[in-house]
């Protein structure tokens, strides 16, 4: 498995229709979160947290929609034409963008390594992610 010192490829992704488009800098070996929160478990969300450095939108801001709930910081960005969340603003790192692995485009990651994270616990086990947006 790639080390935090890996480096790092290009992966491209987006949404179903194609309208919003992103590249996001990160290792061939991926590590991400499978969070069990409401939200995430029901949208099938594997998180892939980096510094918001390392992500560029590259189409689609017209057609984003944001949703907000809770204490508002996070902010969800979905496709207004087909509904898909590929990434947000995640509430754990603010300073980050988290893509959904599952947005990404075949063929640069290498592996994909799932970790469970204690969502439904999120005040709990937050702090375990702020590293992740450095």
């Amino acid at each position: 498995m790639d080390s935090p010192d890996s480096p790092l490829v290009v992966h491209r992704g987006g949404c179903h229709c194609g309208a919003v488009r992103f590249e996001v800098d990160a290792p061939a070996t991926l590590v991400v979160q499978d969070c069990n929160c409401s939200i995430c478990r029901k949208a099938g969300f594997l998180h892939l947290i980096v510094p918001a450095s390392r992500f560029r939108l590259l189409s689609g801001e017209a057609v984003l929609v944001d949703y907000r709930w809770n204490t508002g910081v996070a902010r969800h960005r979905f496709c207004g034409v087909c509904g898909i969340k590929s990434f947000y603003v995640p509430r754990s790192n603010p300073d980050g963008i988290d893509v959904n692995a599952r947005c990404l485009d075949e063929g640069s990651v290498q592996a994909l390594v799932v970790e469970a994270f204690d969502g439904r616990n999120w005040e709990a086990n937050a702090a375990a992610l702020a590293h992740l947006s450095r």
